[in-house]
Parts: C-alpha cells; sequence; structure tokens
C-alpha cells in the first residue's frame, strides 16, 4: 500500500489460519535442532595418546612441556615434515586434533594415510626428546572453526619458553608484486613473525600487500595476542601436488631449529610421498 508522499507501508494479511503457523513454529524448530548438531559436530576435540597409542579419556585438560612447537599446514608442508623429519623412527604419535567439516579428509601425503573419519591434525613427539611437539595438519580447517582449533591446541601446551615455527603453503599466484616472478625463482620463501619473536630469519620478510590467511594466520595470530614468540614461513610454489622441490625449500628454515635434525631421505622416499599425493590428487583414480 503507498501514502499520498509515495511511502510504501508493509501490509500483512490476518487471514492466515492457526495451522500454518503451527507448521511454521515445528519447522524452525527443527532448524534449530539441525543447527546445534552441526555445531556440536564442528567441534574441534583435542586428544592425547597413551603409550600403546589410545586416546586418553579426559585427556584434553592435560598439559604438554615443549619448547618448540612445530606447525605444518598443507601439501608440501606436511610432506617435508614427514619425509625429512619423522622419517626417522624415533618419532612417535602423541595425540591429534579431530576435526569435521564439509571438507575435511582423512587423507595427507604419507604413503600410508589415515583412514577417512580418522584425525587429519597429528601431534607428533620423540621417544627420548620431548622438547619438539610437531603438529601436522592434513585437514582443512573452516573458518568458523580457526578459532576452536588454535584454543585447543595452545590450551594444552606450556606457554612459558614456547617457540613456535608455522609452515604453510601458498599458491606463487596470490603472491603480489609490482615485478615479474620468473619461473626459475619458484618456490619461495617469506616470513612473518610475531612481536615477540626475535630469533634469526632465513628469509625476506612478507611485503605488503600480501597476506596471510586459514590456519597458518589463526595460529600465528593467537601468538601475537599472548606475546608467544612465532615466526611464520609461507612457502609460494606453482605445483598443487607434493613436490620434492617444493618440500626442499623448507629445509633452510628449518635446520637451525634447536631439536631438529633432518635426515635427506633417499629419492626412494621422497618418491613414496610424490606418488601419494598425485595418486590422491588424480581425477581419473
Amino acid at each position: 500500500m503507498a501514502t499520498f508522499f509515495g511511502e510504501v507501508l508493509s501490509v500483512y494479511s490476518r487471514a492466515v489460519e492457526e495451522d500454518d503457523r503451527d507448521d511454521e513454529e515445528e519447522e524452525n524448530e527443527e532448524d534449530v535442532e539441525i543447527r546445534r548438531e552441526l555445531e556440536e559436530k564442528r567441534k574441534v576435540q583435542m586428544k592425547w595418546c597413551s603409550d600403546e597409542g589410545q586416546a586418553i579419556e579426559g585427556s584434553s585438560d592435560k598439559k604438554r612441556t615443549c619448547s618448540h612447537l612445530i606447525v605444518a599446514v598443507g601439501t608440501n608442508a606436511t610432506g617435508f615434515v614427514s619425509a625429512f623429519i619423522l622419517n626417522s623412527a624415533s618419532w612417535h604419535r602423541v595425540g591429534w586434533l579431530s576435526v569435521w567439516n564439509e571438507r575435511s579428509r582423512g587423507s595427507g601425503p604419507s604413503p600410508n594415510p589415515p583412514a577417512p573419519g580418522e584425525p587429519g591434525c597429528v601431534l607428533y613427539q620423540q621417544r627420548d626428546d620431548d622438547s619438539v611437539l610437531i603438529c601436522q595438519c592434513s585437514s582443512y580447517v573452516a573458518e568458523d572453526q580457526l578459532f576452536q582449533w588454535t584454543e585447543q591446541l595452545f590450551m594444552c601446551l606450556q606457554k612459558r619458553g614456547l617457540a613456535v615455527t608455522v609452515l604453510s603453503d601458498v599458491p606463487v599466484a596470490e603472491y603480489k608484486t609490482p615485478d615479474y616472478v620468473h619461473g626459475s625463482d619458484v618456490p619461495f620463501l617469506r616470513a612473518l613473525s610475531s612481536s615477540a619473536y626475535k630469533g634469526p630469519v632465513t628469509c625476506p620478510f612478507l611485503e605488503q600487500p600480501n597476506i596471510v590467511t586459514g590456519l597458518a594466520a589463526a595460529v600465528l595470530s593467537h601468538c601475537q595476542v599472548h606475546s608467544i614468540p612465532a615466526v611464520l614461513y609461507q612457502n609460494y610454489s606453482d605445483v598443487i601436488s607434493a613436490d620434492s622441490d617444493t618440500m626442499e625449500a623448507y629445509r633452510h628454515a628449518v635446520s637451525s631449529a634447536k631439536g631438529i635434525k633432518l635426515d635427506p631421505p633417499s629419492a626412494d622416499v621422497l618418491q613414496k610421498f610424490t606418488k601419494a599425493s598425485d595418486l590422491h590428487g588424480n581425477l581419473y583414480t
């Protein structure tokens, strides 16, 4: 209905049956219940393992002490950790972060990926040295889960004396620069650190207007807010699958870390990881 001055007024009909209103209320209740179930299912949960590898009930309250946390995000970051660090028998699984969303997958670049439904964010420590904790995240973490993920991880760690290194894969197409990026320059690293980080950086800092997004940004932001020394290394590459050259780019950034011994993998070991990634991303298999 319009007034003399052209203002449009909303007019609602009173001819609405009570049955229709009841149906709408029931549908709304169903929607609320569905949303509640989804929210519960999307909660990020932290679990620690016993010596036998089984989940410890109520273990989310456990505080673990370590001096260095390494978080690997992306195919080549997790592939580098698997091939160059975890390839040693001294590393074992100590816990995991359970993540479920519409895009999550229980698989990664390792030659023996976990079965569907198993956690894609796994924590590792050495049997004889617990100073370093490695979080290998091969699952997608949705935007609404990023805060939960970082809170669940860091609330289980003693923050005193803790330093954090984040390794993250980024497509080179997202790198903004006025200069042309030659193919021979790819892959390359760029760094970003928290204010509390005073250690060395093995590559140039990330130039403006480039930004950090996703899980890597959430971890670095958490460290910035809580004054935890942290450095992020973004690996810009022109490949989407596991690649030996892209993995190798992380080597110099991690080699100086205390408690980390890099064992250069053989050609056969590298081939296992790259083949596993190729098969996982092949459209025809």
